[in-house]
């Protein structure tokens, strides 16, 4: 067996039972292996901590915004449903619990997520005469 064929076992287990069993390794290099084997395994870990860091230092921040519908006298709920369902991609229950709670309670924030996904969302509701705004 060689030191390379020792280090390429395929397992923890079959590694050190083949150091264990080896007639050719002396007492020193037994040691040796253990010892890079152990420095493989830290190395791995290492890099596994290294890459964690790296994820997240490569992830944004974003805060989260609300689009928030006000209630007003002038849309029928028709109208406020099917634009909640165009615009914000809600289903039609969801659109219709949206336009009650914007009804009786006065507004209801219809979306969350960031700035940049709310905006075109809050042009295009106001566009078709429903107030909005992120909040």
């Amino acid at each position: 067996m060689l030191l390379s064929d020792a280090i390429l076992c395929r397992g923890k287990r079959m590694f050190g039972h083949y150091l264990v069993t080896s007639k050719n390794f002396g007492l020193i290099t037994v040691f040796f292996l253990l010892l890079t084997w152990n420095s493989m395994q830290f190395m791995k870990t290492s890099t596994k901590e290294l890459e964690l860091v790296d994820i997240l230092e490569a992830i944004e921040i974003t805060e989260l915004k609300d689009l928030v519908v006000f209630n007003d006298d002038v849309n029928t709920f028709e109208h406020v449903i099917e634009t909640l369902i165009k615009v914000c991609k809600h289903t039609p229950e969801q659109a219709e619990q949206c336009t009650l709670l914007i009804h009786y309670k006065g507004k209801c924030a219809v979306k969350k997520g960031s700035y940049e996904e709310l905006r075109p969302m809050r042009e295009a509701i106001c566009e078709v005469g429903i107030d909005a705004k992120i909040l």
